[in-house]
C-alpha cells in the first residue's frame, strides 16, 4: 500500500508542475528553460541529488514541446544542416542576428559566402576567433 503522505506530495507535486512537464505553450516554454538554467547552477555534483530528477523531467519536456514546434523544428534542421563548422557558423549567424558583414575575424561577406556555401572552410585561426568572439567552445565546430 502506498504511504498517504507519498501520495499527496506527489499529487501536490503534480499539479504544481504539470504545466512544465506537459508544455503546450511559449509561456510555459520559456519558463522551463529558465527553470532549468536555475537548477543546473544549483544542483550539487552528488548524482542522488532531487534536482537531477526534475532536470531530467523538465528536459523531456522540453524536447517533446520543441520536436511538437514547427518553428524550433525548423531552426533545429536548419542548424543541424551540412559538417558541424557551417552549421554551428549559421546558428551563431540566427542567435546573433547578424549579416555576413559582421565577421571581421573571418573576412568579407564573399568569404563567408564561399565558407557558409561549403566552397572554402574555416580556419583553425577562424574557429579560435570566433570560440573567443562568442565565449564557446572551439569543439563546437568539429
Amino acid at each position: 500500500m502506498i504511504n498517504p503522505e507519498v501520495k499527496n506530495a506527489f499529487e501536490s507535486f503534480a499539479s504544481v508542475a504539470a504545466p512544465y512537464l506537459h508544455i503546450v505553450d511559449e509561456e510555459h516554454y520559456e519558463d522551463a528553460l529558465a527553470l532549468v538554467e536555475e537548477l543546473l547552477e544549483e544542483v550539487s555534483d552528488n548524482p542522488d541529488d532531487p534536482k537531477n530528477t526534475l532536470i531530467d523531467m523538465l528536459s523531456k519536456s522540453i524536447g517533446e514541446y520543441e520536436d511538437k514546434d514547427e518553428a524550433l523544428a525548423k531552426f533545429e534542421k536548419k542548424a543541424h544542416k551540412g559538417p558541424a563548422d557551417i552549421a554551428m557558423l549559421r546558428l551563431i549567424i540566427d542567435q546573433h542576428q547578424l549579416t555576413l558583414s559582421d565577421f571581421p575575424e573571418i573576412g568579407d561577406k564573399t568569404l563567408m559566402s564561399k565558407i557558409l556555401k561549403g566552397e572554402r572552410n574555416l580556419t583553425k585561426q577562424h574557429i579560435i576567433a570566433l570560440s573567443n568572439r562568442f565565449g564557446i567552445s572551439p569543439g563546437l565546430f568539429f
